[in-house]
């Protein structure tokens, strides 16, 4: 899995066998750098199966840096993508060891 801080990269949209983006957009260093408006969280909660999903230091620092910044994001048990709210507008996603939704 890569990153990459360019919208219009192609490897955005390519899934892995292990139905992972081949890369997953991050904001750049000198945005994460200005600071976090929430602690750097690296891991959370899918709440439908129970199991934590831990992610890259860059990923965790665009969440913390701006927590809307991603709409939806992987389960590695359920091995895809949620949105962060689902259908009935209840969360999909805690942070680990917390009861605060991811994204929020």
């Amino acid at each position: 899995m890569g990153l990459t801080t360019d919208p219009h990269e192609g490897c955005l949209h390519d899934i892995l066998p292990n139905g992972q983006q081949k890369c997953y957009l991050i904001l750049g260093a000198d945005e994460r750098a200005k600071g976090f408006v929430r602690p750097v969280r690296k891991s959370y909660v899918h709440l439908k199966c129970g199991s934590v999903t831990t992610m890259a230091l860059e990923l965790a620092e665009t969440y913390a840096r701006d927590p809307s910044f991603y709409a939806g994001t992987y389960c590695a048990r359920c091995r895809t993508h949620f949105r962060l709210v689902d259908a009935d507008g209840k969360r999909a996603f805690v942070w680990d060891r917390t009861s605060e939704g991811v994204g929020s």
